[in-house]
């Protein structure tokens, strides 16, 4: 394919020599003539292991070249866009580079027979293609997005040092397609990796980069915030940490990593309580762990505000421990999910199979008690009687017969708090989600 890669920074000009590299007959585009110069000299402008002999060979072989003149892009099967957004101090993206690209290509359109696929291939927050991009080429192009006008994006999972074989041995290819035209072009393009091609709305494709960045700054911090911990407690922060990144069952693993309400039981709730208090103890600031418990209370508070918010007088609780096949209410968030709304005087009906309040003794009866002790008043038997009447169902349990009830009965809205209800009733009228 004969491809255009506009901007010749660290994204772009990796890309540029591993697609030219690959077969395709690609063109760098970029207005800074040291970029240009070097590239032309067979050096890469950036610091990359292995990028000096991928250009080299690029250019022996013809299959690169580059230039200051951005309508060598208009003959291109594939455009894609590799400029900067950086961030202010505010964290808000400057998109002024990728404006300035896409109406470098202003021009392009005024050949009804031009026809290429626009790629992003930025790092831009979500919703930038669909509403921010698209329709600027939309008004000069007069086509329409997801008919006729192909872009799209397609993120990089490049880190520097290492950005040659990650763009070669990528964990996934990603592309954010609103038509299948663009979705093939984008697999076409990248056919020569050995990964698997996932096709997602751009807004997923765009949030999935940041998604990322986030977890692993996320990681960087938890385990400095552990070493703090560990030494100052002489525990080995070194062997604590290794040993942590051998379960690969709970905790490197997508265990617990999918969007859905708060966490809750006597574990978790109890030692991230203790660790927090071992820090204070110590006079450690440790933000992000003691910031934790914060987040998950305002998942609790989010859903409460939702029910508000549809003026719902009477909520079916489909679910009531802290996870599905117990029940232990202990910390379950649904508990006190169950309180708020009550002391906000709306009528509540729970249903939850493995609840019986005659068959809870010892700490589990203990908690019931002292927090729920009309339990026995507000449980059912059966989730259909427990959603007739409900302006609201919230659903915290997604197994065959609540999803039966939840067909059977229709209730007006439903939250779906587990993230697991099927596709038909994913698209009912009253559906919330839980996409935090």
């Amino acid at each position: 394919m004969k491809v255009a890669v506009l901007g010749l920074g660290y994204v772009g000009t990796v890309t540029a020599a591993c697609l030219a590299d690959r077969g395709h007959r690609v063109v760098g585009v970029d207005p800074d003539p040291h970029k240009i110069d070097a590239i032309r000299a067979g050096r890469s402008p950036v610091v990359e292991p292995g990028c000096d002999e991928l250009i080299e060979r690029g250019l022996a072989r013809g299959a690169l070249c580059v230039t200051d003149d951005e309508r060598a892009a208009f003959g291109c099967d594939v455009i894609l866009v590799c400029v900067g957004t950086p961030s202010d101090r505010g964290g808000r993206v400057d998109l002024s580079a990728v404006d300035a690209a896409v109406h470098s290509l202003d021009p392009l359109w005024a050949d009804p027979r031009s026809d290429p696929t626009i790629l992003l291939r930025s790092t831009v927050p979500p919703g930038t293609l669909r509403h921010h991009v698209a329709p600027a080429i939309a008004e000069v192009s007069g086509r329409s997005f997801g008919v006729d006008l192909h872009v799209g994006t397609c993120p990089e999972f490049l880190r520097e040092t290492t950005a040659v074989r990650d763009f070669y041995e990528p964990p996934l290819v990603v592309v954010g397609a609103a038509d299948e035209h663009t979705a093939a072009i984008a697999g076409e393009l990248f056919s020569f990796v050995d990964a698997a091609l996932h096709v997602v709305r751009p807004e997923t494709a765009e949030a999935l980069k940041l998604c990322c960045n986030a977890f692993h700054a996320l990681k960087v911090t938890f385990g400095n915030e552990i070493g703090e911990l560990c030494r100052a407690t002489g525990a080995d922060s070194r062997d604590v940490m290794a040993l942590f990144c051998e379960d690969h069952k709970l905790n490197i693993s997508p265990a617990y990593l999918r969007p859905g309400f708060a966490y809750g039981g006597s574990c978790l709730t109890k030692d991230l309580r203790a660790l927090s208090e071992v820090a204070r103890r110590h006079d450690l600031d440790l933000p992000m762990l003691s910031h934790i418990a914060v987040s998950n209370d305002r998942r609790r508070d989010n859903v409460l505000d939702r029910v508000i918010d549809l003026g719902a007088r009477r909520v079916a609780m489909l679910g009531l421990s802290f996870k599905a096949g117990t029940d232990d209410l202990r910390e379950s968030p649904y508990v006190q999910l169950v309180e708020s709304l009550l002391g906000k005087g709306i009528g509540v009906q729970i249903y939850d199979a493995n609840v019986n309040p005659r068959r809870m003794f010892g700490g589990n009866g203990d908690f019931m008690e002292a927090r729920l002790p009309h339990l026995q008043r507000l449980l059912t038997d059966d989730p259909v009687a427990a959603l007739k009447g409900a302006d609201c169902a919230l659903i915290a349990r997604a197994d065959a017969g609540v999803v039966r009830a939840l067909v059977e009965v229709r209730p007006p809205a439903m939250i779906d708090l587990c993230g697991e209800l099927p596709g038909e009733l994913e698209r009912e009228p009253g559906y919330e989600g839980v996409a935090w």
